[in-house]
């Protein structure tokens, strides 16, 4: 089996053990996993945040993107702009978004487009991760070609339920600077 066999497979017994997840366990992980990022100092301090906004099978991230915008912090969100391509655009509120490609909640094209050189702090989805920040995403490729051209801080979140030691990579996966989940914060590398 090759490494994208490998990585379809595994997506496909991750997507069936978070469909088996508790709706208590998820709801308790996710404000625990809110509780983390809000309690980072590079959260307190990034001026310009990157967050995705959580499908119903993902990370409730509704509790992050309400606090930084009370915050006065500005706040990016994905907006699939192509085939594997993404970029971040400004919202001010939750009610600026809409659902776009794949019903995925995203910002209208009449929002601001925020740079990768302008943001502080990137929170990045998974299917599954690894402690040691290693990061299985659905496949597209949109956040690995992103997150190359930022040097934000990359922190990727996943309940710890589902997380895997056995996730591969390839040369083009970005590798995360932190690992949050419910248990904590597992900082990686130099950062």
């Amino acid at each position: 089996m090759d490494l994208e066999e490998r990585k379809k497979a595994l997506r496909q017994e991750i997507k069936a053990a978070a469909v088996a997840l508790d709706e208590g366990y998820t709801k308790e992980a996710d404000l625990q996993i809110f509780r983390h990022v809000a309690g980072l100092p590079e959260y307190e301090q990034a001026g310009t945040l990157f967050c995705f906004v959580g499908t119903s099978s993902e990370i409730d991230t509704a509790p992050i993107l309400e606090d930084a915008l009370r915050k006065g912090k500005r706040v990016g969100v994905p907006k699939c702009t192509a085939r594997g391509i993404m970029e971040v655009r400004e919202i001010r509120s939750l009610g600026d978004l809409e659902a776009g490609k794949y019903g995925i909640l995203e910002p209208g094209a009449e929002a601001p487009v925020i740079q990768p050189e302008e943001i502080n702090l990137a929170i990045v989805p998974c299917m599954s991760c690894s402690h040691d920040g290693r990061r299985l995403g659905y496949g597209g490729g949109y956040y690995d070609r992103y997150l190359v051209r930022t040097r934000a801080v990359k922190a990727v979140i996943c309940r710890e339920r589902i997380m895997r030691a056995d996730i591969p990579v390839e040369p083009h996966d970005q590798l995360m600077d932190m690992v949050i989940s419910e248990h904590g914060v597992r900082r990686l590398g130099s950062r």
